[in-house]
């Protein structure tokens, strides 16, 4: 199993700062391995005080549910009751959202990268680029459908 490396986890964050400065808003990266925990993290100068939790609970969610937080926005909507319980049973909050995506590469999962500190479309767009601008795959459409269809 591939791991993401500090060296990597570095890249991501200097890349989506140079974006976040871009457009005027300071954040705070972080990127985690596959089981969630914390390689690399960055807080702006600027970035709000709860800004390095939220941004580690997206990077926590995408790695752990390989998948983009905001591909989790239909099952917590279709499973409220269900989606709370899960939401608090890892070591962080699973949280469905924009700014958390899962770091791939040659179809492995490496880990996670989330934002925050910006509106939910920038700290995603700023994630996208990230992975975009390194070469990380983005293609997460065959995880899109993650809401519980009733039987019957």
């Amino acid at each position: 199993m591939t791991m993401i490396t500090m060296d990597e986890a570095r890249a991501l964050i200097t890349f989506a700062q140079t974006e976040a400065v871009k457009i005027g808003k300071p954040m705070t990266v972080v990127v985690v391995d596959t089981g969630g925990f914390v390689v690399c993290t960055d807080r702006m100068d600027g970035a709000r005080p709860l800004t390095p939790s939220i941004a580690h609970a997206k990077a926590y969610t995408a790695a752990i549910m390989q998948r983009p937080t905001h591909m989790l926005k239909g099952w917590a909507e279709s499973q409220p009751g269900f989606f709370a319980q899960i939401a608090t049973m890892g070591h962080q909050p699973i949280v469905a959202t924009d700014g958390g995506l899962t770091l791939k590469r040659d179809g492995e999962i490496l880990g996670g990268i989330g934002i925050s500190g910006g509106f939910g479309h920038e700290d995603e767009e700023i994630c996208l680029a990230a992975l975009n601008g390194l070469g990380y795959d983005t293609n997460f459409a065959q995880w899109n459908d993650l809401r519980q269809k009733p039987k019957g």
